[in-house]
């Protein structure tokens, strides 16, 4: 449209100026002059037309390198984007209230309440590399729960190192109440080590694979969240020489191995058979306390509708250099435990969730767990525990009403290397988690 205007103007001035308005009114301009007057117009249209090309081309590279800035400034935007931490900060308080009936002060003051937990959650990713860690406050000690990064090649393999959860039997818990399952009491569920490992899931399986290189304290404190080897002693009484080293020993150099296959049976059961192994080696800097162990397990979950089944069988042994050993120090929640070199166990846990609407409560679990650890070393007598109780969410609060009976069980007025009466505990947990 600009080009043809400037050709109409430049016609019109041409026209408006030369002899030829002459030659219409007197008649006697030549020809030659005629021609020549053409000729010029004509060149003054070229001209005309050729700033105007110029014109259009130096506006086509304004638009093209205004576009091009445009796009750097969208690419250096995505990149200060992405670079943006994305770490989602979350965690919970927690109490309890407590009566156990072999406290009888604790009865006649009608139980306990007494603070439980803080902590405090990060999880996210930063440049495609993931972020997960967790912090924990008690009143008698402050500690790590995991702390791992970790990165994903594919939508099918993971990989990560730091402190993670040991991929061994029934995940992420093989229980469903706020005491776990006796497994946890010798660090056979949800226990946490420092090592390497990744996790494939090809269809329907699921395969884990990791080196632990020791647990998450090296070993030497009894102060930790999961429940770790902290040296091997010959009888109860002298199993506080732990603590001073006398007959230390820790785990080290661990491999775990998980397979797990997620079979849907219809559209209401799912059943997830699997296996789980643990191989690694003990190390007494200051002992005999050098050898090695295993754990081997069998594990099953079945989900139909609103209900979930959990059944796993274990097997372990701690072979130590020492021929005098007869059991085992776990150092946990500051406190020092014990329990048997070889043993099996046996874990059976049933629960049924009933989603409600009544205000901001939501769904209700019930749930019955059962523990047995048996054929002990040394002939030390069973240990089981059984966890009877309800879990109630509403809104960020999340509720566990337990009565929990048990024998020769820690935390329950037991030992696992003892020989004690069953002794039972009514325990609610009140959690907010944010």
């Amino acid at each position: 449209m600009m080009k043809k205007q400037l050709l109409a103007i430049s016609i019109g001035v041409a026209l408006g100026t030369s002899p030829l308005s002459g030659m219409a009114a007197t008649g006697d301009a030549s020809a030659e002059r005629i021609m020549q007057e053409l000729e010029a117009l004509k060149q003054r249209v070229e001209n005309l037309q050729g700033e105007l090309e110029k014109e259009r081309a130096r506006n086509d590279q304004i638009e093209q390198t205004q576009s091009e800035q445009a796009e750097k400034v969208a690419k250096a935007e995505e990149k200060a984007e992405a670079a943006k931490p994305d770490i989602n900060v979350g965690g919970a308080v927690r109490f309890n209230y407590t009566v156990a009936d072999n406290d009888s002060a604790g009865k006649d003051r009608g139980g306990d309440l007494a603070f439980d937990t803080f902590r405090l959650n990060f999880d996210g990713e930063i440049n495609d590399v993931i972020l997960s860690a967790e912090w924990r406050w008690y009143e008698y000690m402050s500690v790590i729960h995991h702390a791992w990064v970790g990165y994903e090649f594919t939508d099918d393999l993971m990989a990560r190192a730091g402190i993670f959860q040991v991929p061994f039997g029934v995940l992420p818990y093989n229980s469903h109440n706020f005491y776990f399952s006796s497994l946890y009491y010798v660090g056979l569920e949800d226990n946490y080590d420092f090592g390497v490992g990744t996790t494939y899931t090809p269809g329907d399986w699921r395969f884990d694979l990791a080196l632990m290189k020791n647990d998450e304290r090296g070993g030497s404190s009894l102060e930790s969240y999961s429940a770790n080897i902290v040296g091997y002693d010959y009888d109860d009484a002298d199993a506080i020489d732990a603590v001073d080293g006398a007959r230390d020993s820790q785990t080290v150099n661990t491999l775990a191995a998980r397979a797990e296959y997620d079979y849907k049976v219809g559209d209401k059961l799912t059943l997830k058979p699997g296996a789980s192994l643990k191989y690694g080696q003990l190390d007494g800097a200051n002992s005999g306390g050098d050898g090695d162990y295993y754990a081997a397990a069998a594990h099953l979950v079945a989900d139909y509708e609103r209900w979930n089944l959990q059944l796993q069988y274990t097997d372990w042994e701690y072979d130590l250099d020492d021929p005098n050993a007869q059991f085992m120090n776990y150092g946990y929640y500051a406190g020092l435990f014990t329990g048997p070199l070889s043993a099996k166990a046996i874990t059976a846990n049933l629960a049924y969730t009933l989603p409600v609407e009544w205000g901001p409560v939501s769904s209700l679990t019930f749930y019955n767990d059962y523990s047995l650890i048996y054929d002990k070393n040394n002939d030390f007598e069973d240990t089981y525990m059984n966890v009877t109780g309800m879990a109630v969410s509403a809104g960020g609060l999340y509720t566990y009403f337990d009565i929990i009976n048990g024998r020769n069980q820690p935390f329950v007025g037991g030992s696992m290397t003892g020989d004690g009466e069953s002794n039972t505990v009514f325990n609610i947990n009140v959690g907010y988690y944010f």
